[in-house]
């Protein structure tokens, strides 16, 4: 009897020992012999076989893994360095263990690869402003090995572009030249149409002689209420032409009973 309670004890020991617990955020993928079996074991206490059973543990959780900087040249002959950042998990977790010796670092030599291919496709606009036909074509790129492996895609986004310091100026100066233009556009367009306005306005005093000394008038009006100590009143040449033509209609008048005179002499 004492043999077979030690015995008992021992067996259970040994099954003791192939006791082991999943994370909720693991699968678990059992060796046998050296062949894997079918079936992933799921979160919860599981038992394998001592010495027979050996089990490994997938993360299956979404791995943020950062791009380093890659250097290329855009499709316009532009030095620039890119980095991004990779967002995936393992779906399969018996191809992430067996068809791969390293899913993660797998993804990074792919991600890394693809990222300088998309430089070398790409112009420096799209890089600056375009980047969601990028990230769409990085994703594709990377779908193709990463189902192979057992790992799916879930985003993948290009985080910074770096530029040389003479593009950064070259940009600057584009910038400021086509402000400029822009703002001297602006200031032409502003004074064609005030003198469209002025020569209408200049047309209707020209039908009416009498609005410009009322627009003289009201001149005078606004500088008198600054209360200047000096008012400085221009004389219109219309004036002058006023008064010449009423010495000319005197002048008419006066000659007209002289030469009546002449013809009675």
């Amino acid at each position: 009897m004492a043999i077979l309670v030690v015995v008992a004890v021992l067996a259970l020991l040994w099954l003791l020992t192939g006791v082991r617990v999943v994370q909720q955020y693991e699968r678990g993928v059992v060796f046998r012999l050296g062949r894997v079996l079918g079936k992933v074991r799921e979160p919860g206490v599981t038992l394998l076989v001592p010495v027979v059973d050996r089990m490994r543990k997938v993360n299956v959780q979404v791995v943020t893994m950062p791009v380093p900087a890659q250097e290329g040249i855009t499709k316009d002959n532009v030095s620039v360095s890119v980095d991004a950042v990779l967002y995936f998990r393992v779906v399969e977790p018996i191809k992430a263990t067996v068809d791969v010796q390293n899913y993660a670092f797998a993804m990074l030599q792919v991600a890394q690869t693809s990222l300088r291919s998309i430089i070398g496709k790409s112009e420096l606009d799209d890089l600056l402003s375009g980047r969601e036909n990028l990230h769409q074509g990085l994703e594709v790129m990377l779908e193709s090995p990463a189902t192979g492996w057992g790992v799916h895609i879930d985003r993948v986004e290009i985080k910074d572009v770096s530029l040389p310091d003479s593009m950064k100026r070259s940009m600057a100066r584009q910038a400021e030249a086509d402000r400029e233009r822009r703002a001297r556009i602006i200031t032409a367009d502003g004074e064609f149409q005030a003198a469209a306005k002025l020569a209408e306005a200049a047309a209707k005093m020209a039908e009416t002689p009498a609005a410009m000394q009322l627009r003289l008038l009201q001149t005078v009006v606004e500088v008198a209420a600054e209360k200047n100590s000096t008012l400085v009143l221009p004389f219109p040449v219309e004036l002058l032409r006023f008064f010449e033509a009423s010495a000319a209609r005197v002048a008419e008048g006066a000659a007209v009973p002289a030469q009546a005179r002449s013809e009675d002499d």
